[in-house]
């Protein structure tokens, strides 16, 4: 049986719990939040939402029990109306943070033995204070990294280009936020560098349409939800499978002595294998100061 939990059901956790019943990944989906209400009200609306599926998945109430075998934790917990009028990551760390010192014993105090995936944001500050906090191995603890940022880079890559995003090989790295940026050198288009075909300047401006596709959906919507919970079902199906499947985590990097995201191999066990590109002098550079960004979040804890 695969059985994944949801902590914190806002508008990507219930995003993402019913993205994984809908694409039939899980068998039991264990859900916690605040608000018993929510809770009450996600728990019914599910089970509406899967009465023509053939494939019934269990919904189970909150109860840190059930943690002891579930396969995925996913910790979704946040407030996202703290953005409104304000878009400072050092506010949103104040309150998230306050949220893993609530959760991280609970979690380790249930015997939980999978995968800690986490979505809360700022993502990788937030997924290595789960890590500290937790104790657990650091390959068992993840977070959805540049994945999003990945996706939407290919959306702008795609459209400006009439292509098939599946045509795009290549990722956003770095933290998930400002300093975040496209690793040109190593995009390609069935196989051919982006490079050799786009002038700098055309990147740029590719990169900054990307970057502005999240904040398109925040204003108009006042929150993002559909492109990250398939990010996240994408991660989880691949730990339930043993998949291998090569995406944009943040994971810890040693060198870095951080948790930061670049594309890295996942399986069942979490982390296989860390994947470093080969990033040109300016990408370096970059790379440097997304270090920095993260290291300064993580000192503000």
């Amino acid at each position: 049986m695969k059985k994944v939990a949801i902590i914190g059901l806002g508008h990507v956790g219930s995003t993402t719990a019913y993205t994984l019943i809908s694409k039939n990944i899980v068998d039991e989906l264990v859900l916690f939040d605040p608000k018993e209400n929510i809770i009450e009200a996600e728990l019914n609306d599910l089970m509406d939402g899967q009465m023509e599926q053939n494939h019934q998945v269990r919904l189970i109430a909150p109860d840190l029990a059930e943690l002891a075998d579930t396969d995925v934790i996913i910790f979704s917990a946040g407030d996202i109306t703290i953005f409104e009028g304000n878009s400072d990551r050092f506010a949103e760390l104040n309150l998230t943070k306050t949220l893993v010192e609530e959760w991280a014993p609970k979690i380790k105090k249930s015997g939980f033995k999978g995968i800690l995936l986490n979505i809360t944001n700022p993502c990788d500050v937030i997924t290595q204070y789960l890590q500290e906090l937790t104790g657990f191995p650091r390959e068992r603890v993840l977070g959805t990294g540049t994945s999003l940022d990945t996706g939407r880079m290919k959306h702008a890559v795609s459209k400006d280009l009439n292509i098939h995003p599946a045509s795009i090989d290549g990722y956003v790295i770095g933290e998930h936020g400002e300093t975040q940026f496209v690793a040109w050198s190593s995009v390609k288009i069935d196989g051919v560098p982006i490079t050799d075909t786009l002038a700098a300047e055309k990147l740029a401006s590719l990169e900054q349409t990307a970057r502005n596709g999240g904040w398109i959906t925040f204003r108009g919507k006042g929150y993002t939800s559909y492109g990250i919970a398939v990010q996240a079902a994408r991660i989880v199906a691949a730990i339930l499978a043993d998949d291998s499947l090569v995406v944009p985590v943040s994971h810890y990097h040693p060198a870095d002595n951080c948790y930061v995201g670049s594309p890295a191999k996942i399986s069942s066990q979490g982390l296989i294998e860390s994947l470093p590109l080969s990033l040109s002098d300016t990408e370096q550079g970059k790379w440097q100061q997304t270090i920095q960004k993260i290291h300064l979040m993580h000192k503000a804890i």
